[in-house]
C-alpha cells in the first residue's frame, strides 16, 4: 500500500505538472516536437539510482535479471520504441491543442484501455452497461470536441493544424491504452519492484535512442538548434528555457514511474482509471493558468468524461459488491458442509 501511495503521488504530481510545463515551452514560442518528445523519456539516468537502496534492490547486480531473461529486455526495447512514437504523437497535439482540450481528448484512453485489457489481458470484468456506456459517453465527448474546432481553436491557427493536433492526440490516447496491458502482460513474468524500475529504464532509453535519432536526422531541430532557439527563439530568455527543459525531464520521468508502478501493483484497467481520472485536474490547470477557452461544448464535454468515468467506477464498486457477496455465500456454503460433516 505505501509502494501504491508513492506511485500515484509520482503519478498525480508528474501528470499536471509535466502537462502544464510542455505547453509552457509552446506557449512562449518553442517550436521543436522533438525537443518536447526527447525530454518526456530523458529523464531516465535518474532512475538508476535505485540501487542504492537496499530495500528496493536488495544485493542485487544492475541488470543482471533483465540479462537474464532476453525475452524479457527484447519486449521492454520494443514496448519503449512504441512509447517513443506515443510521446512524439502527444507533443504534436500538445503544440497545437489548448492544454484542457488535449487532456480531455486523452481520457478516451480509458475506453480503448477497456478494450485492449478484454481482448489482450483476458481481463475477468465482463463489457456491461456501465463499461459500454463508458465507452460510448468518452467517445461522444471527443466527438463534440472535434464539432468545438472553430471556437476552441487558438487564434493564428488553421483548421488542418487543429485537426492534426485533435488526431494526434487521440492517437497518443490510443498507443498509451495499448501500452498499459502489454507491460501487464509482461509483468506477469517479474518478480520484483527493483526489475520494474530496471524495464522502465530500458524503455525510456529506447524511446531517448529514438528522439536522438529523430533529431540527429532533423536538419532543423538537431541538438544545435536547441541552442538557437534558447537564445533567439524562446521568449523568456535562456536561463528559463533550460529550466524548462529540465523540468520537463523530470516530471514526465515521474509521470512514467508513477504510472509504471500502478500497472505492476494493481492492473493496466486500474492504471488507466487512475490516469483518467487526473485528467480533471489538468484539465482545470489549463483554464486557470493558460486561460484556456472553455466554451459550451467542453463544457457538455468535460460532463460527458466525469459522467462516462463515474459510470465506469460505479461498474467496477457493483463487480467487486457482487463478488464479495458470492465470496460470502460460498463461506458460508463451506461452514455449512463442514458442520454437516461433523455431526455426522
Amino acid at each position: 500500500m505505501i509502494l501504491i501511495g508513492m506511485n500515484y503521488a509520482c503519478l498525480l504530481v508528474g501528470s499536471v505538472s509535466a502537462s502544464l510545463v510542455s505547453k509552457f515551452y509552446f506557449i512562449h514560442k518553442g517550436s521543436s516536437r522533438l525537443v518536447s518528445t526527447l525530454v518526456q523519456c530523458a529523464g531516465f539516468p535518474l532512475l538508476i539510482p535505485h540501487y542504492f537502496f537496499p530495500s528496493i534492490s536488495p544485493g542485487k547486480r544492475p541488470f543482471s535479471r533483465l540479462i537474464a531473461r532476453p525475452r524479457i529486455l527484447g519486449l521492454s526495447l520494443f514496448v519503449g520504441l512504441l512509447l517513443g512514437v506515443n510521446n512524439l504523437l502527444f507533443s504534436w497535439g500538445n503544440s497545437y491543442l489548448p492544454l484542457s482540450t488535449s487532456s480531455l481528448l486523452l481520457s478516451s484512453q480509458l475506453a480503448f484501455n477497456l478494450i485492449l485489457s478484454i481482448i489482450l489481458v483476458k481481463q475477468k470484468q465482463k463489457v456491461n452497461f456501465h463499461n459500454l456506456n463508458c465507452v460510448v459517453l468518452l467517445s461522444l465527448a471527443s466527438v463534440l470536441l472535434a464539432l468545438s474546432a472553430n471556437n476552441d481553436r487558438p487564434q493564428g491557427l488553421t483548421q488542418s493544424e487543429y485537426l492534426v493536433g485533435f488526431f494526434c492526440t487521440v492517437g497518443a490516447g490510443l498507443l498509451f491504452a495499448l501500452y498499459l496491458p502489454l507491460m501487464e502482460i509482461i509483468y506477469r513474468n517479474v518478480d520484483s519492484y527493483s526489475m520494474v524500475m530496471e524495464m522502465q529504464v530500458v524503455m525510456e532509453a529506447a524511446a531517448t535512442a529514438l528522439a536522438v535519432v529523430g533529431m540527429a536526422v532533423d536538419k532543423g531541430g538537431g541538438f544545435k538548434e536547441m541552442v538557437n532557439e534558447s537564445r533567439n527563439v524562446f521568449d523568456m530568455g535562456p536561463c528559463v528555457y533550460w529550466w524548462t527543459i529540465a523540468g520537463n525531464v523530470v516530471m514526465w520521468q515521474a509521470c512514467f514511474m508513477g504510472t509504471a508502478g500502478m500497472v505492476f501493483l494493481t492492473t493496466s484497467l486500474t492504471g488507466g482509471i487512475c490516469t483518467t481520472s487526473l485528467m480533471m485536474f489538468n484539465i482545470a490547470a489549463g483554464v486557470v493558468v493558460y486561460g484556456d477557452p472553455f466554451n459550451g461544448l467542453k463544457a457538455v464535454s468535460t460532463l460527458l468524461c466525469c459522467w462516462g468515468f463515474s459510470s465506469y467506477l460505479y461498474g467496477m464498486y457493483v463487480l467487486n459488491l457482487k463478488k464479495e457477496e458470492e465470496e460470502e455465500k460460498l463461506n458460508q456454503t463451506l461452514i455449512t458442509t463442514i458442520r454437516d460433516g461433523d455431526h455426522s
